[in-house]
């Protein structure tokens, strides 16, 4: 049997989490009937929305009205930023608080997005009690909503961030983590989820493509990037390959990845994302390399996603672990300094159902 230390993973106390839970519904011409205009639709629902959340001390939750995909990330000043494709939110948990409602004028939104943020102390420790609020209030919204709107699709994300040489720059203190799953931790905390749902778990993995990587394997008079993408790639899957990492992709093509379930969902691109498809059940090993041989990056991301197999009741840190051992192995190969450059990681745990 397995020593509990291999479920486990040390994780740098200076680690970032976050939490937010995504509800989204499709809007048609009988929603749009019950309005005088999109832009009253947008106000008056919003309005309903923000004060079912004061009632339930939800103190950081948006509706995009503009067909945007929502981004959340940590940061110490609080910032909403919009791209053709995205809504960007940075905020601190401990501090940063917002009611919004984005909306483009004119625009007549096919889908609502609303965006619960997480709030306070200790996101994971109380991710449960989050989830149960916003369930709270998505199932009284609904109720207001018109008839014509049958289900909200929610998905709760939590991810951890954090360097993996966080020990070589003087950050010595680490907390073990069993990581387990989102359905067993939230049914221990009187939360349980609807049976039929889906999760995902995986790592991004961003290492930026500095002067020196540029300079050691780019050499002089060469066109094009394909021979450092190809060795990055090469890299990148012997290390997987060593450990048994079988659902994995690298993407270096100026575009954010994002991972999905290919049971319900399929790869595709736009101008400024990437989605990504695996699929837990199949054991099989699952590949996806995006990269453009005369466009080179600043940033190359590596997703490594969890299987079915690596999910206990333990948890993902022997998952984790081997993510880890896989990095560290590309970060030697590429000569990485690690009291100087970050190699950041953010694990994920995604769970999605309708309401």
């Amino acid at each position: 049997m397995a020593s509990q230390s291999q479920h486990r993973v040390y994780i740098p106390s200076n680690a970032r989490s976050n939490q937010y839970i995504l509800a989204e519904f499709k809007l048609d011409d009988l929603f749009y009937q019950q309005f005088l205009s999109p832009a009253q639709a947008y106000q008056k629902i919003s309005e309903h929305l923000f004060t079912l959340c004061e009632e339930r001390e939800l103190h950081n939750v948006h509706l995009i009205a503009n067909d945007k995909l929502p981004i959340v990330r940590f940061h110490e000043e609080s910032y909403c930023l919009q791209t053709k494709k995205q809504v960007m939110f940075f905020y601190n948990p401990k501090y940063h608080e917002s009611h919004m409602c984005i909306e483009d004028a004119d625009y007549v939104a096919k889908k609502i997005r609303i965006v619960f943020l997480a709030t306070g102390d200790e996101l994971r420790a109380n991710a449960a009690q989050f989830h149960r609020r916003v369930a709270a209030v998505i199932k009284e919204f609904k109720t207001t909503l018109p008839e014509s709107i049958q289900s909200i699709k929610v998905r709760d994300h939590q991810h951890l961030t954090y360097d993996l040489f966080a020990n070589a720059k003087g950050n010595k203190e680490s907390y073990g983590y069993k990581l387990r799953s989102l359905t067993p931790r939230y049914q221990t905390r009187e939360c349980p989820l609807p049976a039929e749902h889906s999760e995902m778990t995986y790592a991004t993995v961003s290492i930026p493509l500095t002067r020196a990587i540029k300079t050691q394997f780019l050499p002089q008079g060469e066109q094009g990037y394909a021979n450092l993408y190809r060795y990055l790639e090469d890299t990148f899957l012997t290390a997987c390959g060593t450990r048994k990492l079988q659902r994995i992709a690298m993407v270096a093509n100026d575009r954010i990845p994002l991972v999905r379930n290919s049971q319900v969902d399929n790869n595709a691109q736009n101008s400024e994302l990437q989605k990504i498809s695996f699929d837990p059940a199949n054991h099989d090993t699952q590949y996806y390399g995006f990269w453009q041989e005369d466009k080179l990056v600043q940033t190359v991301y590596f997703i490594l996603a969890a299987g079915d197999e690596d999910k206990n009741d333990i948890g993902f840190g022997k998952f984790m672990n081997s993510v880890e051992a896989a990095m560290r192995s590309v970060a030697d190969k590429f000569q990485i300094p690690a009291d100087q450059q970050n190699v950041t990681i953010r694990f994920y745990q995604h769970v999605s159902y309708r309401a």
